[in-house]
């Protein structure tokens, strides 16, 4: 018998095969299909060397406690690149009670169980690995856990009275990786990840729609899932025996495991204590906070005194520049998302990044970044990879405007003979007055140059790879994981570089996103030169002409520097850079150029948090509000939606 292929009849590339019906595909009859009560569901994947024998032991096994016409076997096969197929179809065709349901591409491990499932006949359903690696005399203790009440059933390899026996490159990390669901996630369960679990129909019914993972995460998400929803969830000691050699994988345990657990505990434990008003006191709270972070860089005597002379309307001048940059960061990046074919408004973009920007004051590493992607996926549904590649691209070009702006300064500054000046600033030993340690400005000139060189040659890699036709990504990540699993994070991985290519790469686009960073910058830079002239002894130190030259220089810097989260001695990096340079090349006194690069900070802080606040309460979100509201656009779970070919 042959099975109908995906690729001809069914674009997902999904199809099926009953051999009660003598045809390809699951259509009609089904009479013997509907009365079974017992649905084993075997995932495979390139399993030609086990799928056979496992079938068959499975088909014994369940023969032994259950009548012939009270059970299936379903191997689904998902997207194999051996002869897995083959010897399902084969299987089916000789067997009434095996049935074959192939993917021509990966739907994830758990994205092929759960297709099984919603086409299973029977009401309890199981699964387990196809390396029988649990003793089959557990199987019928496992349907009995159902058909006896319970929602779901798992069998454990950590249970007191029955520990594996495994290696230590196995059992280590699976006990640190149940200890950690059980801390992060509150799970009762002693394993989540042994292979050989079963659920009522009606339990599945329930949970289906809420596991978001399709691939190994499945079963984790599913049994905390399950106990979160006030389900009867048995676990009971099983005879284990490891199969084949195993090893930690990167890419699957530390990237996929690690980012789910994180993603779990998000929605479960954060999202449904986060309501409108807390959201609204936490803004308010931000806003506090990070006023008050500016205190923490203030030598109290001097620089409150320069302060104190500071002119207000310049300073409310410098507010007011600054707010005006905000719309053209909204507009670059509705520019950037156009180009990866996504045209969103203005104005919500606008809205957050304001909301991104200001959880960056406060969460380390630049964290609120995702809080982004999070956004313009629950609002507008643009995908994870698209937000987060948008936000790369939007880095490369900020970092190469500052680059660029703080280069052409100082090719200026060696030029007209300020060489010495300059070493003096990078030293730090202008600085004077123990408002800046030396080392802080020394760390500061590091970081900057450091991260200047890394956009340069980031956007040049960016640009070389988009113009070849060789995989690096797949090359890259393959040489960390083996598992089947690299193939989706490569896929996911691909679509985030091939974003970014797509707005570097293009002339037209370089050309508008990098005008627009220049717009934002200079405007950042302008709103520091107000503030630096609001100071009476900054502006008569320097002409305007050398004002504007080191207030870029200054300011580039000092952004190129704080990318890092360092503050050597509880100095900001960008104070300690902006410090240094405008004493040596202006002339100003220390105190007055650090508080100068302290107001220059709050300014844009306040301005900052302000609009965020307002963002979140205009556009009705906040970084629970977006997961909670996102939905499930991944082309790869639709697939999982679509009926076999021939299913009538």
């Amino acid at each position: 018998m042959s099975r109908t292929r995906g690729e001809d009849d069914d674009p997902t590339g999904v199809s099926g095969s009953d051999a009660a019906t003598g045809a390809a595909g699951v259509n009609g009859s089904e009479t013997a299909a509907d009365a079974v009560s017992v649905s084993v569901v075997l995932p495979a994947y390139n399993e030609e060397a086990t799928i056979e024998e496992t079938v068959r032991r499975t088909v014994e096994t369940l023969s032994s406690f259950l009548a012939d016409d009270d059970f299936e076997v379903i191997v689904a096969e998902d997207g194999c690149e051996d002869r897995t197929p083959e010897i399902a179809d084969r299987l089916a065709a000789e067997d009434s009670r095996v049935k074959h349901f192939h993917s021509d591409r990966r739907l994830g491990r758990g994205g092929a169980l759960e297709f099984a499932f919603e086409r299973a006949a029977g009401d309890v359903l199981v699964y387990f690995d196809t390396d029988l690696a649990t003793d089959m005399k557990h199987l019928e203790e496992l349907v009995d856990r159902i058909r006896g009440g319970a929602d779901v059933a798992t069998g454990s390899r950590w249970m007191p009275e029955n520990v594996a026996d495994r290696p230590a490159k196995r059992g280590v990390p699976s006990r640190g990786y149940n200890l950690l669901v059980r801390t992060v996630l509150r799970s009762d369960l002693r394993d989540h990840q042994c292979g050989f679990k079963a659920l009522s129909r009606e339990a599945f019914e329930q949970l289906k729609d809420d596991v978001e993972d399709d691939h190994w995460f499945w079963d984790t998400e599913l049994l905390v899932r399950a106990q979160r929803s006030g389900l009867d969830v048995e676990e009971f000691a099983v005879d284990w025996t490891p199969k084949g050699d195993s090893k930690v994988d990167l890419v699957r345990d530390v990237f996929g495991m690690g980012s789910q657990i994180l993603r779990l505990w998000w929605q479960l434990s954060v999202s449904p204590r986060i309501t409108r008003r807390r959201t609204v006191g936490a803004g308010i709270a931000l806003t506090l906070v990070a006023l008050a972070l500016m205190t923490l860089y203030l030598d109290p005597s001097d620089v409150l005194a320069a302060f104190r002379d500071a002119d207000l309307t310049l300073v409310a001048a410098a507010a007011v520049v600054y707010a005006v940059s905000w719309p053209l960061r909204g507009l670059r990046y509705r520019d950037i998302l156009s180009e990866l074919g996504y045209r969103e408004s203005a104005v919500f973009l606008t809205g957050a990044v304001f909301i991104s920007q200001t959880g960056n004051l406060v969460f380390p590493a630049r964290a609120g970044d995702a809080v982004r992607a999070y956004v313009v996926k629950a609002r507008r549904g643009i995908p994870y990879p698209t937000g987060f590649a948008s936000l790369a691209a939007e880095r490369v070009f900020d970092l190469l405007t500052i680059t660029g702006m703080a280069g052409a300064v100082l090719v200026g500054v060696l030029v007209t003979g300020g060489a010495g000046d300059l070493a003096a600033a990078v030293s730090g030993n202008v600085a004077g007055g123990g408002v800046v340690t030396p080392g802080a400005v020394r760390t500061a000139v590091r970081v900057a140059a450091a991260v200047g060189v890394a956009a340069a040659v980031g956007l040049l890699v960016i640009v070389a790879s988009a113009r070849t036709d060789r995989n690096f990504v797949r090359d890259v990540v393959s040489r960390f994981s083996s598992d089947s699993y690299v193939d989706y994070v490569v896929g996911v991985v691909e679509e985030f570089v091939a974003g970014v290519q797509t707005v570097a790469g293009r002339r037209g686009s370089f050309l508008r996103v990098g005008g627009a960073s220049v717009a934002v910058w200079t405007l950042d830079v302008v709103t520091a030169l107000l503030v630096l002239a609001a100071f009476p002894d900054a502006a008569t130190a320097m002409s305007t002409v050398q004002l504007v030259a080191v207030g870029f220089f200054a300011v580039s810097v000092g952004n190129l520097a704080k990318v890092l989260p360092l503050t050597p001695g509880g100095i900001g990096l960008y104070e300690a850079a902006f410090t240094a340079f405008v004493v040596a090349l202006g002339g100003v006194a220390a105190p007055v150029a650090f508080a100068a690069a302290v107001l220059d900070h709050a300014v844009k802080n306040a301005v900052t948090v302000v609009g965020g606040v307002a963002s979140m309460l205009g556009l009705n979100v906040s970084l629970t509000a977006a997961v909670d509201e996102t939905e499930e656009f991944d082309e790869d779970v639709d697939a999982a939606e679509i009926e076999p070919s021939g299913d009538d």
